[in-house]
């Protein structure tokens, strides 16, 4: 293997096969590297593209982290079918194989307790969004005018406290939502709400919540999540997963996301 070691995350030894096509970053192939009774998954990279340098230019590069997320991303989703696996930072790269020994061996003890922590577990992502308004296909009819400066205050206000009951309602159903949902689950994490100027999807997201869920219990985890979708008009609740357990790697073990 020549060329950098690009490490995806650290596992402990399987028998199960990796899919036969499989390919990682750079369309290159993940190996299996073990050491002190873990396995680390690497790949081999061109310094071109992972030295310290090429990697301050491609991280304005948006295409380029989006390809390399993606296949990341694929390599963890093929290990999560057959293992526990502990993803790592996007781009952790090392010199060579002593290199990535060297981080097993630095880790081992956190490593150990992260897998023993998480085997048979995955993580699922909750997300509530309250939806945007519906654009109109007509023109609205044309309001009176207010017939004082006190009726147009009057209408300023009732459309304030209409926008800050929907808020309230929507906050109001993201605590409680999230309180069920980690009740059912093993151990959960809040994280920042998406800004609505970066992300993709429709609406404002008040929740970001991610939950450690048994494989045994995922099932009953989706069925309540799926039971709460309708119960506040205009929420909208979006469940994905199951994924390698990201947000619960980095405790004991150490390993960023």
């Amino acid at each position: 293997m020549t060329g950098l070691r690009y490490v995806y995350a650290v596992c402990r030894p399987f028998d199960l096969p990796l899919q036969s096509q499989l390919t990682g970053i750079g369309g290159a192939p993940p190996a299996l590297l073990h050491h002190h009774g873990l396995v680390a998954v690497v790949s081999s990279v061109s310094e071109a593209d992972f030295s310290e340098e090429a990697l301050k230019a491609h991280l304005e590069d948006l295409d380029w982290l989006a390809a390399t997320a993606r296949a990341h991303q694929g390599v963890i989703d093929a290990l999560a079918t057959v293992t526990t696996p502990l993803p790592l930072r996007l781009a952790t790269v090392f010199r060579d194989c002593s290199g990535v020994r060297a981080m097993i061996e630095a880790g081992e003890d956190g490593f150990r307790r992260a897998l023993d922590r998480l085997a048979g577990r995955v993580e699922w992502g909750v997300k509530v969004y309250v939806e945007p308004e519906p654009e109109q296909t007509e023109p609205a009819p044309a309001a009176a005018k207010p017939a004082s400066g006190r009726d147009y205050l009057r209408r300023r206000r009732e459309r304030s406290h209409a926008h800050e009951e929907k808020w309230q309602r929507a906050e109001a159903f993201a605590r409680s939502l999230h309180e069920r949902l980690a009740r059912q689950a093993e151990d959960s994490r809040l994280h920042a709400p998406q800004n609505a100027a970066l992300s993709t999807a429709p609406g404002q997201n008040v929740l970001n919540g991610a939950y450690l869920v048994t494989r045994a219990n995922s099932e009953e985890f989706v069925e309540l999540v799926d039971r709460t979708k309708d119960e506040v008009p205009g929420i909208r609740v979006e469940l994905t997963g199951p994924w390698a357990a990201y947000s619960f790697t980095e405790e004991e073990s150490g390993a960023e996301r």
